[in-house]
């Protein structure tokens, strides 16, 4: 059995699970997730704490059971706490700002580039150069900041662009005469 899938989940106070035949539901402060069961993982309810088992011994529903119990403690910490990417604009004159569910971003360009944040994602930019995402889905998160990041990605030589807050950009040296 696969070892993450051995841990299980505990449900927090204040949280709702539950388990149907064609999908999970948790429900939480932070929203409701939805979540399509995999065939090869029987998942199970134990006193507030959620056990993953695979079906049988193949690889396959070894792999799938450690991933639906990851992807389970995600939707449970999601809609609990939350999850949130920073990103940092380097550059001179790049700002961003946000208004309601929309980011402008002066990247650079000769025209401002916009995003409209998704139901369910909220976008804060505590200074000019730093841009929160907020929400409860971590995947939705991740992929709406990979692409905001995607408008202008760090370049090697400068360091200048878009790039995560915990980032490191190795800076190349010129090349010489």
């Amino acid at each position: 059995m696969s070892r993450v899938a051995k841990m299980p989940v505990s449900i927090p106070q204040g949280v709702d699970v539950s388990i149907k035949e064609d999908q999970i539901s948790v429900k939480g402060a932070g929203g409701t997730l939805l979540l399509t069961p995999n065939a090869l993982v029987k998942v199970s309810n134990n006193d507030g704490k959620l056990a993953f088992e695979p079906v049988n011994d193949s690889r396959e529903a070894n792999a799938m059971s450690g991933t639906m119990r990851q992807l389970v403690n995600n939707m449970v910490v999601g809609v609990s706490k939350g999850f949130e990417k920073k990103l940092s604009l380097v550059g001179v004159g790049y700002k961003a700002a946000a208004s309601g569910s929309k980011l402008n971003l002066s990247v650079g360009y000769s025209h401002p580039v916009n995003f409209e944040m998704p139901a369910g994602i909220s976008v804060a930019t505590p200074t000019p150069t730093e841009v929160v995402i907020k929400g409860a889905d971590r995947q939705r998160v991740g992929q709406l900041a990979a692409e905001i990041r995607a408008v202008r990605p760090p370049e090697p030589y400068k360091g200048k662009g878009i790039r995560y807050a915990d980032e490191k950009v190795t800076i190349k040296e010129t090349k010489k005469k």
